[in-house]
């Protein structure tokens, strides 16, 4: 893998610009005395989920508005089921759908945006931790003298050509940038074996060492091995206690994620409504609630202890994030939401010249309450009076008729209350 600033579409500017906020979190830490790497990415992920955090209620309102309209959805579903051969009856099924649609004032593709603009952000985080010197300058500055020394040496192109296929990085010409992208991969063996390569060089590799250390490691750990690494060194040198706090990082990661899922699941009486009707999303989710806090562990457990620090970091942020959205979402009063969210998909249409958002009759019956206003007991009073009077006045009904029969109860209520 190629360590140096990435070039991808979309992902390389967003990479970049994210590098950006690292540099500057970097910079702050190094005028406080607190240069770490490993804090510097716990900094980063709180920022960019903070970032974030519009994306994430908005993704969070949709859900719940998902859950109140299932029911609905579901049972247009099931009156259409079997029809799919029928255009009339799919075209008919569709119509209906986007009335609940247009009722609850949602876009069927609102849950899209968010995901599509979040997409290159993740994949860019994992660029920038994954390749810190690139977008940090002050850890490319820790090396910079190294790589210019390492330039001139006889052999050593040879050399690192050896060591990025024993750290998979791609090595495809001697330059600063690439044998940096080399250097940060080293393990402690591979710096004493660089120092027994080029003896001259020997006390900048030490002091290069030393800066790059001081800045990698968190807390025992340095962030460029795996736990898998850490763990198997530190048990054939004896260090259980950093064996120990190694295989955290991956327990730590399943732990966050499983909590992270729980959070994540809709809560309140529009999730209730929809209890025993989605089985087999429930169960999916249920399995994927469970591998995925796996497959966390065994990924961390591989991959740089700096990435497993990104994600823990990221899930407790949003457990933290999930647990405020959710504390305000159960203060939000849904049937609001939903008639503020109609008013703004009406005014986007006025905009485009196009006319309010109609109700197809198929819908009506779960729409009175937002085409109608409610009828006050006064007035229901008065419709109620105004038919009795009408029946009460009807004198000469034809037969079989409603008023007919209507005349029939009032005469035979009649002879029972004079009995």
């Amino acid at each position: 893998m190629l360590l140096t600033k990435s070039t991808a579409f979309i992902i390389g500017p967003v990479a970049s610009l994210l590098g950006y906020i690292m540099n500057g979190i970097f910079w702050v830490q190094e005028r406080v005395g607190l240069a770490n790497i490993g804090l510097c990415i716990i900094l980063f992920t709180i920022v960019i989920y903070m970032i974030m955090t519009p994306l994430t209620i908005q993704q969070q309102k949709f859900s719940r508005m998902q859950s109140r309209m299932n029911p609905e959805l579901q049972a247009i579903q099931k009156k259409y089921k079997g029809k799919n051969q029928d255009q009339a009856a799919m075209m008919k099924m569709n119509e209906e759908t986007q009335a609940v649609y247009a009722k609850y004032g949602v876009n069927p593709m609102g849950t899209c945006l968010p995901l599509i603009l979040q997409m290159p952000v993740l994949f860019a985080l994992y660029r920038v931790i994954w390749n810190i010197p690139a977008y940090v300058t002050s850890v490319k500055n820790a090396f910079l003298p190294l790589a210019q020394s390492l330039i001139t040496m006889p052999g050593a192109q040879d050399y690192m050509t050896e060591a990025a296929k024993a750290n998979s990085v791609a090595f495809r010409e001697m330059t600063e940038n690439t044998l940096i992208d080399v250097l940060y991969k080293f393990k402690p063996d591979s710096w004493n074996q660089l120092a027994s390569q080029f003896p001259s060089l020997t006390s900048l590799i030490n002091e290069t060492q030393e800066k790059v250390d001081k800045m990698n490691y968190f807390l025992g750990l340095n962030i460029a091995d795996s736990p898998m690494q850490i763990i198997m060194r530190a048990v054939s040198a004896g260090a259980i206690l950093l064996a120990i706090g190694a295989a955290l990082i991956p327990i730590l990661s399943a732990v966050s994620q499983w909590l992270n899922s729980k959070l994540l699941t809709v809560t309140g009486p529009e999730a209730n409504q929809n209890q025993g009707q989605n089985d087999n999303m429930a169960n999916t989710m249920k399995t994927m609630n469970t591998v995925m806090p796996i497959m966390s562990a065994v990924f961390c457990l591989t991959l740089p202890v700096g990435l497993g620090i990104y994600w823990i970091a990221g899930a407790v942020v949003r457990c933290v994030q999930q647990l405020v959205i959710n504390k305000q979402m159960d203060k939000i009063d849904v049937d609001e939401l939903i008639k503020k969210n109609l008013e703004k998909t009406n005014k986007k249409r006025e905009k485009k010249g196009l006319p309010p958002q109609r109700i197809s009759n198929t819908a009506k019956l779960n729409t009175r309450n937002i085409e109608k206003p409610e009828i006050s007991a006064e007035e229901k009073e008065r419709k109620i009076k105004s038919s009795t009077e009408y029946y009460k006045s009807t004198s000469t009904a034809k037969p079989g008729s409603l008023a007919a029969k209507a005349q029939m109860v009032k005469q035979y209520n009649e002879r029972n209350n004079k009995k």
